[in-house]
């Protein structure tokens, strides 16, 4: 006999066994599985916190080192007082007087107000907020498989990829 023809005939015995156990291995449930129909891929948002600051010029009003205004208003009165007291003249000096004296406190105080406000300086401030970096993360797999002619979902860790893995009647989803 040819010794090729032995070779090969001994060769294509083997693939022909080979064969023949894995489909056996497969058909006594060794390899059998719970058919994966869809498996999707799950991703979870993070927010992540983190401080943005800038400087921003900020104009203050200065603090009156007389808030009650009594400056203004008593040299406006002495001085509405002392005007008053030139224009009137008899009797009607003394009301002259002490209506030039109201007046002009009126309008120092007034003044001094209007002086008050004015007295501004500008500094600068750092002003921040809160802003958020988003980024997703993989959060496992939702798949659909169907196992005895049924179809189920379960949430895995990893992509199963065509079949489920199936001991005693129930899938094996740590694999």
């Amino acid at each position: 006999m040819n010794k090729s023809l032995v070779v090969g005939t001994v060769l294509g015995a083997m693939a022909v066994t080979a064969g023949g156990a894995f489909a056996g291995y497969r058909i006594l449930g060794g390899g059998s599985g719970a058919e994966v129909i869809s498996s999707k891929a799950l991703v979870k948002t993070i927010k992540t916190p983190r401080q943005e600051c800038h400087d921003e010029q900020v104009t203050r009003t200065r603090t009156p080192k007389d808030s009650n205004r009594l400056a203004g208003t008593g040299i406006g009165a002495v001085v509405g007082g002392l005007l008053g007291h030139e224009v009137g003249g008899g009797s009607g000096k003394v009301l002259a007087t002490v209506a030039g004296a109201a007046a002009g406190g009126y309008a120092g105080n007034k003044i001094e107000q209007k002086v008050q406000a004015g007295d501004t300086y500008t500094t600068t401030e750092q002003r921040c907020m809160t802003a958020y970096d988003t980024s997703e993360e993989p959060n496992g797999y939702e798949v659909t498989y169907l196992l005895n002619g049924k179809q189920h979902h379960v949430h895995m860790d990893h992509d199963p990829g065509k079949t489920i893995p199936v001991k005693d009647g129930q899938i094996v989803a740590g694999n």
